[in-house]
């Protein structure tokens, strides 16, 4: 969760209305790698695409290898409490297979009252996501003839909250906001909320925590929103490979045990094949971990680079890339001892070798004596 706050003059007639705006993200992975040039070419003639940039940032603070591709879709109108709403919406395809859809609710003349009734009425996205699965099946059915072995589960991914007001007001509690609950909380839970505190300007706050934002800031707050988003899908991204590096390790023990059951030489024939797949599971995660973890670099400004450096701690993104390079090194260790076994086989297989030679050879010159 991250708050962002930037505070500018203000008429007084204005003080608590203001700009509002509420943003629902869900990020999905489809397992592949997506060329994004490509796709865009083949999108561009029936939708409204672009490429994703930063406006307030120079090119050269922020570093992408392929922006993400941007997809403007219809938006959709969703009943809560007795309230209509109107959510813009846009998804956002990334080339390491992730694809990002962010439910966007504006409000013009609103206050914070107004955001924190949008934050209850939907707290924890309660009642969206009937409409994030089927603007997923939507957009699978987009570009699901353009990308090769389309696969994706709806039920795993990763999702956040951005809340937005164009003036901080510091006599509002942001605590039950975040929490999206109207409870008294103790003062730990509250400290633990708010101790990720980050400031550019005395005008300016920043906290973060781990499933939603806040930002108070009356210039465009877009490219924030931007950094926080990159941070979610890196954390979906590793947490996905985790769950597949899992998946493979199963296998990789249940083929082992299959193995153990056969005779010797098809057990080698065996280790042979289970020692491909793990190496071509390894050159292929590591490659794509490796495009996960530079999916993009904030250099030169050094406020974006802290909160974009916060927003990944908070989600925990160390703690799933350890686990991602625990279960890399288990596979490289279980290549190691599978292929320690074939040479060790090997080897007898040619000392057996060498000494049915010798026998032949003896054998073969006794005869000859003997003649």
């Amino acid at each position: 969760m991250v708050v962002h706050c930037r505070e500018g003059a203000r008429a007084s007639g204005t003080v608590g209305k203001d700009l509002i705006s509420t943003r629902f993200y869900r990020i999905y992975d489809i397992g592949r790698e997506i060329d994004l040039d490509w796709l865009e070419q083949e999108l561009a003639q029936s939708y409204f695409t672009a490429r994703t940039s930063f406006t307030r940032l120079r090119q050269k603070s922020i570093m992408i290898e392929d922006p993400p591709l941007t997809i403007h879709m219809h938006p959709v109108r969703v009943e809560r409490g007795g309230r209509p709403f109107e959510f813009a919406v846009v998804a956002r395809v990334y080339d390491i297979g992730a694809i990002s859809f962010c439910f966007v609710h504006e409000d013009r003349g609103a206050g914070f009252a107004e955001l924190g009734d949008i934050a209850f009425l939907f707290a924890g996205q309660e009642g969206l996501s009937d409409s994030f699965v089927q603007y997923l099946k939507t957009l699978g059915e987009i570009i699901r003839p353009h990308i090769r072995q389309f696969a994706i589960d709806p039920d795993f991914f990763e999702d956040y909250t951005v809340y937005v007001t164009d003036r901080r007001d510091d006599s509002v509690d942001p605590v039950p906001l975040m929490i999206g609950e109207r409870t008294e909380v103790s003062p730990l839970v509250r400290e633990e909320i708010l101790k990720n505190s980050l400031s550019y300007t005395p005008a300016d706050l920043a906290v973060l925590s781990w499933d939603s934002a806040l930002l108070c800031n009356p210039e465009t707050s877009t490219d924030l929103i931007d950094l926080i988003e990159f941070a979610n899908v890196q954390v979906l991204e590793l947490r996905y490979y985790d769950r597949e590096l899992t998946r493979q390790m199963e296998k990789m023990y249940d083929d082992i045990e299959q193995a153990e059951r056969l005779s010797q030489f098809f057990r080698m024939r065996e280790y042979h094949a289970i020692m491909s797949k793990q190496m071509e599971t390894y050159a292929g995660i590591s490659e794509i971990i490796e495009k996960v973890n530079n999916l993009i670099k904030v250099t030169e400004d050094v406020y974006y680079a802290r909160i974009y450096a916060t927003a990944l701690r908070v989600l925990r993104s160390g703690q799933w890339s350890e686990s991602v390079s625990r279960k890399m090194d288990v596979i490289r260790e279980n290549y190691s001892m599978l292929s320690d076994e074939v040479r060790i086989q090997h080897s007898n297989f040619l000392e057996w070798v060498i000494i049915i030679l010798i026998a032949l050879e003896i054998g073969f010159a006794l005869w000859q004596i003997l003649r």
